[in-house]
């Protein structure tokens, strides 16, 4: 069904057009992701959309019945209302006592999922990212028929994230939503909007399919480019050759000269690049030694402690409050532990990227912020720029450079700031939630910098992406003080505890530190032993059996099914509903293979095992 139609939306501010002439509807069902580079006016879009600000021209259209509800990134509040009170009004207040029994459980559900377990305090005396939340909650229960999201995985925390994500996957109607957030973005939409110099791009796709659509579409622009710059400078000899006799020429032929002169590409995005020069460090780099720290009666950190070495990538992950952002403040030194000790190398600069914007003056202009950092920075190459290069570097034209930096968006200012941090070439990097307002284009580019970072990073971050991207090692806040040190990503540190809920291995110590005690692998052994130390006689059940004469067939199928459905995707593009049926059906089908392949691994190692003690 028809919900909405956006009917050529433009919006100009000052001489800078960040959109124009944007068409596109919306049906039930429909969830697109937004995405773009910061300051091309994503959150203006989804304002307009709204009805929150006015476009210079065009026009948005609903339904008479249609309910549009956005999530405001600055809400308020009623004086002395609790935070229950504020989702359940926002939920429908008014309802019955059956219907309100019903919606105060959604309300205290959702309140709890998004780290709000105190259902009765007053949203006056909650932090920002902690009224943010709220708002979220009474966002998600209003009834509405198009939600609209700027940036919802901001300011939760990793469970909170993989909680939305079901809840807006299952969600009736439409969404219309900003985020970083890519895997986010590929399990919860089926559209894309790309907004791009001024222009948006629709792609019928979830974001791993938009990223092949794009590469498709980038290299068919450039194909183009070529074949005009390739007429241009042959009709270019032409006219040179011809100076002389000027006023004899063919007239169509000079109007073509002009004419392709005029298609040239209009404000050519430029290439972030972030290749900033980082201090030699030396072999001290950062010790914590039983390390402790309490606020008041509560222990966020016990007994923590760890060596550092060249190249440590360290994800710190867990509940908001839990005390994330206090372990980076210890590495710091701008807190100092209540016991043990923090010490940090001789070499070691510190480069230490906030969560807040609380260090600008955003009076300042944006050339006058990173001046007083350095008015030079060498880069990797060994190469000097000036202030003025590194901000072009960093997509702050000159015309921008001189902006106050009060009149940047929210993601521009990040850019900025992350800019000032590496200028100073730092060789131990401390990200506090690197990825809130970074569009998805400056954090490929950043992790792409920290792939060749010979120093130590520390991240604190919700993005389960950034952390499978960057990270090697897991600090888990677990409760009562307790981190638990995992190595692997954080895919493999949720697999590792999954397996762990499940009784499949031990409750205490990391997955290596799990396997080191019981002498095997941490997810344990399938061969057993009996009481009295005797090999037990392994051999196959009859199912065992003939699953594994047919295994192999069934991985067949399960793969031509796949690329069957992935043939018929493509086919479907433009086809929203179909593409959506497509789309469940292929993550039915991701499963069934890897749960056949599980059962591959296991029965051939079962058969080997058999093998061996055939043999002994």
């Amino acid at each position: 069904m028809h919900l909405l139609s956006v009917e050529n939306l433009t919006k100009s501010y000052g001489d800078k057009t960040l959109f124009e002439n944007v068409t596109f509807g919306v049906g039930d069902g429909d969830k697109i992701g937004i995405i773009g580079v910061n300051g091309t006016g994503k959150s203006t879009l989804l304002k307009v959309i709204a009805g929150r600000e006015p476009a210079d021209s065009g026009a948005v259209t609903a339904g008479s019945s249609v309910r549009i509800s956005m999530l405001d990134q600055d809400p308020s509040f009623q004086l002395g209302e609790t935070a229950l009170e504020h989702v359940l009004a926002a939920a429908g207040g008014n309802a019955d006592a059956e219907e309100l029994w019903d919606l105060e459980t959604e309300a205290k559900t959702a309140l709890s999922k998004l780290g709000i377990q105190d259902y009765g305090v007053v949203t006056d005396t909650l932090s920002g990212g902690q009224r943010k939340r709220v708002a979220m909650a009474a966002a998600l229960l209003r009834p509405s028929d198009v939600l609209i999201l700027d940036e919802p995985t901001n300011h939760i925390d990793n469970d909170s994230v993989a909680w939305l994500e079901g809840y807006l996957r299952k969600r009736r109607g439409a969404l219309i939503m900003i985020t970083h957030d890519r895997y986010f973005l590929d399990r919860v939409s089926n559209r894309i909007l790309e907004l791009d110099r001024g222009r948006a791009y629709f792609y019928e796709a979830n974001y791993s399919r938009f990223l092949e659509l794009k590469l498709e579409r980038e290299e068919r622009e450039a194909a183009s480019e070529a074949k005009r710059q390739n007429l241009l400078r042959n009709e270019l000899a032409w006219i040179r050759r011809g100076a002389q006799a000027r006023s004899t020429k063919q007239k169509a032929r000079i109007d073509r000269f002009e004419a392709l002169k005029d298609q040239a590409p209009k404000n050519v995005t430029g290439k972030l690049d972030v290749s900033v020069a980082s201090s030699r460090l030396g072999k001290k780099i950062l010790e914590l030694e039983s390390v402790t720290k309490r606020f008041g009666d509560r222990t966020l950190i016990r007994d923590l402690s760890y060596v550092a070495v060249p190249e440590d990538r360290v994800g710190i992950v867990g509940p908001n409050g839990s005390g994330k952002s206090t372990l980076l403040k210890l590495i710091a030194g701008t807190l100092q532990p209540d016991e043990g000790s923090v010490e940090l190398g001789p070499t070691v600069r510190l480069g230490w990227f906030t969560q807040e914007h609380r260090e600008m003056d955003e009076s300042q202009r944006v050339i006058e912020f990173i001046r007083e950092g350095a008015e030079q920075v060498r880069t990797a190459d060994g190469s000097l720029l000036s202030a003025g290069q590194m901000l072009e570097r960093f997509l702050f034209p000159p015309e921008t450079q001189w902006t106050q930096i009060s009149r940047l968006s929210g993601g521009e200012k990040r850019r900025l700031q992350l800019l000032k941090v590496l200028m100073d070439a730092p060789n131990v990097l401390l990200l506090d939630e690197p990825t809130n307002d970074l569009d998805i284009s400056t954090l490929t580019v950043l992790e792409d910098y920290l792939d060749s970072f010979p120093g130590v990073v520390f991240t604190v971050s919700h993005d389960r992406y950034f952390l499978d991207r960057t990270c090697e090692r897991i600090f888990s806040f677990e409760g009562e003080g307790q981190i638990v040190q995992h190595t692997g990503n954080y895919t493999e540190y949720r697999e590792f505890k999954e397996r762990q809920e499940n009784g499949a291995i031990g409750t205490s110590g990391t997955a290596s530190e799990t396997a080191k005690k019981s002498g095997g692998t941490a997810a344990g052994s399938s061969g057993a032993t009996s009481g009295e130390g005797r090999e037990r006689q392994l051999r196959m059940s009859y199912k065992d059996q003939k699953d594994f004469e047919q295994i192999d067939g069934w991985i067949a199928e399960a793969e031509e099914q796949l690329a069957r459905v992935a043939s018929d995707m493509e086919a479907a593009s433009s086809d929203s509903a179909r593409l959506q049926e497509l789309m469940s059906r292929q993550a039915e089908l991701e499963t069934k293979l890897e749960t056949l392949l599980d059962r591959w691994t296991e029965l051939n190692e079962l058969a080997e095992k058999i093998a061996a003690q055939k043999k002994s």
